[in-house]
């Protein structure tokens, strides 16, 4: 069963705190470069997997979906997304993402942003998903980067030369990492890039769009502190179609 740590007290009310829980997905800085990797959006019935406060479900409604239901294992999350949402086409519903089961040809988007790095068995969630799918239906998702993930802790060193860098710890071994963010015990798995590629591979998806994702120079601008993001990836970006 996939731990949930989001409904530990200390988690949930440090995640509340975050940029992306406050504002939403204008909070969420690599929310433009995902949404450009989205298909046309009316009409299309959607699954948003580890749907968080809802916010991706309801500007999914705006947007004019047919339907959009948002799985989560978090209760508290899952209260937090029902109290926010009035759309009648947006819907949500407990789920552990590990024995996820869906009808066949059921959607045609899968969305999730920042939660399959929880996912020990991400291949079996993968063919899942591709089952689900109609054809030529699409998944867009982010994760946290393989090589942020591997980062040692707790992070930056100076070099001779004056320059920071951050050092990757065991990048190639594969398995649960263990690390203490707004909580003790926080278990994420760590995949190379390779393994989360040839994962979708294997299910059958189509490879649309890679990104290591960083920001944009306005947006450093606007938020100094996201220059810190253009040193090492912490995002990966992927888009697939069935």
């Amino acid at each position: 069963m996939t731990q949930n740590i989001y409904d530990d007290p200390d988690f949930f009310h440090g995640y509340s705190q975050l940029g992306r829980s406050v504002h939403g997905l204008a909070g969420a800085a690599e929310w433009p470069a995902l949404q450009a990797m989205l298909p046309p959006m009316h009409g299309v019935r959607a699954l948003d997997l580890g749907c968080g406060y809802g916010w991706f479900c309801r500007w999914a409604a705006e947007q004019g979906v047919r339907s959009v239901l948002g799985l989560d294992v978090s209760h508290k999350m899952l209260e937090r997304a029902k109290a926010s949402t009035g759309q009648a086409s947006v819907s949500y519903q407990h789920a552990d993402l590990e024995q996820l089961n869906l009808p066949e040809c059921s959607v045609e988007l899968v969305y999730s942003s920042l939660t399959l790095h929880y996912l020990a068995d991400l291949d079996r969630l993968f063919a899942t998903v591709h089952k689900a799918l109609v054809p030529g239906g699409h998944l867009v998702f982010s994760i946290e980067h393989p090589i942020y993930m591997a980062s040692r802790q707790p992070g930056w060193i100076v070099t001779e030369q004056g320059r920071k860098t951050w050092p990757v710890d065991s990048y190639q071994l594969e398995g649960p990492r263990v690390t203490n963010w707004l909580a003790d015990g926080v278990i994420k798995q760590h995949r190379t890039v390779g393994t989360l590629l040839n994962a979708l591979i294997k299910a059958g998806f189509v490879l649309e769009h890679i990104e290591d994702w960083g920001p944009t120079d306005e947006q450093v601008a606007a938020v100094p502190a996201l220059a810190e993001e253009k040193e090492r990836p912490m995002l990966l970006l992927v888009s697939a179609h069935r």
